[in-house]
C-alpha cells in the first residue's frame, strides 16, 4: 500500500511539473494550489522533486554551452577581422555620398522649385474652381440685398430660397457660407415684419379711401339705374338701345380676378369722364405682397387668420354711426359710402386672390353689418321728422342695396327695412299734412268763393272738380258754394299722393303693389290726420253757425270729389279699380263723419245760444197783471232764431239727396233748437229755487209761449208738416192751458184716458206749480180768508193739490 501511494504522488509530480513548465506563469497559481490541498507533507516530496528537476536542468544547460563554446569563439575573431573592412567602405560611401550630393545639389533646387510651381498651380487650380462655386453664392447675396432694398421682397424670398437649397450647400464649409445661412431665417423675419408692416399700413389707408370707394361705387350704381330706366322708357316709346352702362359706368362683366371688364362703349355724357373701380382707388399692392410673401413662407394661414380678424373689427368700426347721423343726409350717405367701400374692397380681394377671403367669410360679414345696418336705420330714422329726409334716406337705401347687389350680396332684408321706413316716411308725411290743413282751416274766411271772370271760374275747376249746371248758367259774378279751403285741401291730398308715390318709385313692387301703398297712405290721410283736423276746427270756440254750415257744404263737395282722387291713384299706377285686391278710398265716411260732428256742433251752440237769451230773463214772478206783451228776452231770441235758420238756406241742394239731406239737417236743428227751449222754458217754470208764482205772472209767461209757438206755425224751416214744429210746446201749452182756464175737475175726471185734453201734463209737474201758486194765494192778501170767493179757491186749490198728490203717489207705488 505505501508503494502505491508513493508511485501515485511520484507520477503525480511530474505532471504537476510538465504542466508548470508547460503553463505561462499567470496560470501557475492553481496548480501550485492543487500540491499543498492533496496529502499532508506532500509539498515537502514536490519540493525534492523539483530541487532534482533543476539540477537536471543545469546539467543540460552546461553540456549545451560546452558544446557551443569554441563557435562562438571562431565567430568573434572573425567579426573583428570584418571590422576594418566596414570602416574602409563607410569612409567610401561617405565620399561618394559627398561628391553625389554636390552633384545633386542644382537638380534638388530645381526640382524643388518645380515643386513649388506645381503646388501653386494646383492650389490656383483649386481656387479657381472654389471660386467658381462660391461667386454664384456671393452673386445671389448681392442681388437678395438689392431686392431688400428695393423692396421686392418676394422676388427676396425666392432668392433666398435658392441660395439655401441649390447655391450655399455647394460651398457649406466655408464661413462665409455658415454666416449666411445664418442670416436668412434672420432676413426672412424682418421681410415678415416688414410686410405685415405694409399690410397694416393698408388697412389704415383703406379705411380712409372706404368711404371714396363706396361714394364712386354708389354713383355708378345710381348712373346704371338712371340709364336703365331711360332705356325702359326708350323701349316703351319703341326706341330700344342696348344697354351699354352698369355699375362702373359701362357694361361689365366679373373675371376671375373679381376685375370689372368694362366695355369700349358709354353714353355720351361720361365718355369724356374716367370710370374709377377699386383698383384705381386703392394700391392692393401690400395684400397681394403680403399674401405671397405668407405663402412662400408657409405660414399663410397666420397671414389669412389676421387679415380676417382686422377686417372684422374694422367692420364694426364702419357699422357705427355717428350720433347725429339722423340730422342730414349726409350723415347717412357717408355712412353708406364708408359700408359700400368696405365690402367693394373685400368682394375685390375675394375674387383676386385664392382663399385670403372666401364666399363663407364675406357672406358671415354681409349677415353681421346687415343686421346692424337695419338696427341702425330703425333707431336713426325714428327721429326723423322731415319727410324730405326720410325720402332721401330712402332713395339712398336703395341706391345702397343697388350698388351691394351688383356684387352679389343678398339684400332683400334692405326691401323690408324700406317698407317699415315707409310707415315712417308716412307718418312725418301725416305730421306735416296736418300742418297744412290747420293753416289751411286757419286761412279760410268760410263764405262762398267768389268769381268775377269765366278765368277765374276755370282757374277753380281746375283745381276742384266742381260741376253744377244751375251755377254755370248764372252771369258773372257768381259765388261758389264751397268755401277756399276746398280745392285747397283737394290740391293738397294730390300733393300728398305725389309725395307717398316717391317713395314707392324704385321699391321693385308691382304697380298692385304700389296702388296699394298709395290708397292707404291716403286713406290715413283721410280718417286720421284730414278727419282729426276737421273734428278740431268744428270743436274751436270761435267757429260759429255760420261757419259750421259753411264746413258742412264744405265737407259735402270734398265728399264728392273722392272718386275723382280714385280715378287720379288709378291714372298714376294705371290698376284698374275693379281689381280683386285693390283697396277703396275711406274719405265718404270722414267726411260723413264730420259733417254728422259740424251737425252736432250747430244743434249744440244752438242750444247753448238759446241758454244765454234765456238766462237774460228777468220774470217778476209775483206781478197781479201781464204786461200785454211778450218779454224782450224771447223776442230777441226768436229773432235771432229766424236769421239764424236762413243760414241753412245756403246747404247744398243742387241733387235731389243734398235736397233732402239739407233739409233734414236745417229740420233737425230747428226742432232740437225748439225742444230745448221748450224744455228751458219748462226748467224755469219748475225751478226749486222759485217759491211763488202769481197768475199775472203765468199770463206773462203764457204771452211768451204764445210768441214761441208763432214762431213754430210760421215754417222757419220749410219741410214741416203740418203743426210738427209746434208740438215742441205742447207740454208747455197744456200745462198754461189748464192753469189759465183752472180746468181742473176735466184734467182729474179725464186723467189717464187717450183723449184726455191735458193728456201731456204730468201730475207731478202740475203739483208742483200748483203749490207754488198756492203760497202766494196766502200771501197776496192776508184778508182774503174774510172774503168767500177767496176762502172757496183756497179750498179748491187744497183739494186740487190732494187728489194731485194721490195721483203722484199711485204713480211712484
Amino acid at each position: 500500500m505505501a508503494e502505491n501511494e508513493t508511485l501515485e504522488c511520484i507520477t503525480e509530480h511530474e505532471r504537476i511539473l510538465q504542466e508548470i513548465e508547460s503553463t505561462d506563469t499567470a496560470c501557475v497559481g492553481p496548480t501550485l494550489r492543487s500540491i499543498y490541498d492533496d496529502q499532508p507533507n506532500a509539498h515537502k516530496r514536490f519540493m525534492e522533486k523539483l530541487d532534482a528537476r533543476i539540477r537536471n536542468h543545469d546539467r543540460e544547460i552546461e553540456k549545451m554551452c560546452n558544446f557551443h563554446h569554441q563557435g562562438f569563439v571562431d565567430a568573434i575573431t572573425e567579426l573583428l577581422k570584418v571590422r576594418a573592412d566596414a570602416e574602409k567602405l563607410m569612409g567610401q560611401v561617405t565620399d561618394t555620398n559627398r561628391r553625389l550630393q554636390e552633384a545633386g545639389r542644382e537638380v534638388t533646387a530645381q526640382t524643388e522649385e518645380v515643386i513649388r510651381c506645381r503646388i501653386q498651380q494646383r492650389n490656383m487650380a483649386t481656387t479657381v474652381e472654389k471660386l467658381q462655386l462660391c461667386i454664384p453664392v456671393l452673386e445671389m447675396y448681392s442681388k437678395l440685398k438689392e431686392q431688400l432694398e428695393s423692396k421686392r421682397y418676394y422676388a427676396a424670398l425666392k432668392t433666398m430660397e435658392q441660395l439655401e437649397k441649390v447655391y450655399i450647400p455647394r460651398v457649406s464649409q466655408y464661413r462665409f457660407c455658415q454666416i449666411m445661412a445664418e442670416n436668412l431665417p434672420r432676413l426672412r423675419e424682418e421681410i415678415k415684419e416688414i410686410s405685415m408692416s405694409d399690410l397694416k399700413d393698408f388697412l389704415e389707408s383703406i379705411r380712409k379711401h372706404s368711404d371714396k370707394v363706396g361714394e364712386t361705387a354708389m354713383r355708378q350704381a345710381q348712373q346704371h339705374r338712371t340709364f336703365n330706366s331711360a332705356v325702359a322708357k326708350q323701349a316703351s316709346m319703341g326706341h330700344y338701345t342696348k344697354p351699354v352702362y352698369s355699375l362702373n359706368g359701362r357694361t361689365h362683366t366679373h373675371t376671375p380676378n373679381g376685375l370689372l371688364m368694362d366695355d369700349d362703349t358709354g353714353d355720351e355724357e361720361e365718355a369724356d369722364e374716367e370710370v374709377l373701380t377699386a383698383q384705381d382707388l386703392v394700391d392692393f399692392s401690400p395684400v397681394y405682397r403680403c399674401l405671397h410673401i405668407y405663402t412662400v413662407l408657409g405660414d399663410r394661414e397666420t397671414f389669412e387668420n389676421y387679415y380676417r380678424k382686422q377686417r372684422k373689427k374694422q367692420a364694426r368700426l364702419v357699422l357705427q354711426p355717428q350720433a347725429n347721423m339722423h340730422e342730414t343726409v349726409e350723415g347717412y350717405r357717408k355712412y353708406f359710402n364708408q359700408i359700400v367701400g368696405f365690402f367693394v374692397v373685400e368682394d375685390h380681394i375675394l375674387h383676386a386672390t385664392r382663399g385670403l377671403v372666401t364666399r363663407a367669410f364675406t357672406d358671415e360679414l354681409w349677415n353681421m353689418a346687415l343686421s346692424k345696418i337695419i338696427a341702425v336705420l330703425r333707431t336713426h330714422s325714428s327721429y326723423c321728422d322731415d319727410p324730405d329726409l326720410v325720402l332721401e334716406l330712402k332713395n339712398l337705401i336703395v341706391i345702397f342695396a343697388d350698388t351691394l347687389q351688383g356684387y352679389g350680396f343678398p339684400v332683400n332684408r334692405l326691401f323690408d327695412l324700406l317698407f317699415e321706413v315707409r310707415d315712417q316716411y308716412n307718418e312725418t308725411l301725416l305730421k306735416k299734412w296736418a300742418l297744412v290743413f290747420r293753416e289751411i282751416f286757419e286761412l279760410d274766411n268760410y263764405s262762398p268763393i267768389p268769381v268775377d271772370t269765366e278765368e277765374e271760374y276755370k282757374l277753380v275747376v281746375s283745381r276742384f272738380p266742381f260741376h253744377d249746371a244751375e251755377i254755370e248758367k248764372q252771369d258773372f259774378p257768381k259765388k261758389l258754394p264751397m268755401s277756399q279751403s276746398v280745392p285747397q285741401i283737394y290740391t293738397q291730398v294730390k300733393e300728398f299722393i305725389y309725395a307717398s308715390l316717391k317713395f314707392s318709385e324704385s321699391l321693385h313692387r308691382s304697380s298692385t303693389e304700389i296702388d296699394d301703398m298709395l290708397r292707404k297712405s291716403t286713406n290715413l290721410l283721410l280718417t286720421r290726420t284730414l278727419s282729426s283736423c276737421l273734428q278740431n276746427l268744428i270743436k274751436k270756440p270761435h267757429i260759429g253757425l255760420t261757419e259750421l254750415v259753411q264746413i258742412i257744404i264744405n265737407t259735402t263737395h270734398l265728399e264728392q270729389a273722392c272718386r275723382y282722387l280714385e280715378e287720379f291713384i288709378t291714372n298714376i299706377t294705371n290698376v284698374s279699380p275693379e281689381t280683386v285686391h285693390t283697396t277703396r278710398l275711406y274719405g265718404l265716411s270722414t267726411f260723413k263723419d264730420a259733417r254728422h260732428a259740424a251737425e252736432g256742433e250747430i244743434y249744440t251752440k244752438l242750444n247753448q245760444k238759446i241758454d244765454e237769451f234765456i238766462q237774460l230773463a228777468d220774470y217778476e214772478w209775483g206781478m197781479a197783471e201781464s204786461d200785454g206783451r211778450a218779454s224782450g228776452y224771447l223776442m230777441d231770441l226768436i229773432n235771432f232764431l229766424r236769421s239764424t235758420f236762413q243760414v241753412f238756406t245756403h246747404l247744398p241742394n243742387n241733387n235731389n239727396d243734398h235736397a233732402s239731406m239739407s233739409g233734414k239737417v236745417a229740420q233737425t236743428a230747428c226742432m232740437s233748437a225748439c225742444k230745448h227751449l221748450s224744455t228751458s222754458l219748462m226748467q224755469m217754470l219748475l225751478d226749486t229755487e222759485l217759491k211763488q208764482i202769481s197768475m199775472g205772472a203765468i199770463q206773462q209767461f203764457n204771452l211768451d209761449v204764445i210768441q214761441c209757438e208763432l214762431f213754430a206755425s210760421s215754417e222757419p224751416v220749410p219741410g214741416f208738416q203740418g203743426d210738427t214744429l209746434q208740438l215742441a210746446f205742447i207740454d208747455l201749452r197744456q200745462l198754461l192751458d189748464l192753469f189759465m182756464v183752472w180746468d181742473w175737475s176735466t184734467y182729474l175726471a179725464d186723467y189717464g184716458q187717450p183723449t184726455s185734453k191735458y193728456l201731456r201734463v204730468n201730475p207731478a209737474t202740475a203739483l208742483a206749480l200748483l203749490e207754488k201758486m198756492k203760497d202766494t194765494s196766502k200771501k197776496n192778501n192776508i184778508f182774503s180768508q174774510f172774503r168767500k170767493n177767496d176762502r172757496d179757491k183756497q179750498k179748491l186749490i187744497e183739494t186740487v193739490v190732494k187728489q194731485l198728490r194721490s195721483l203722484v203717489n199711485g204713480m211712484s207705488s
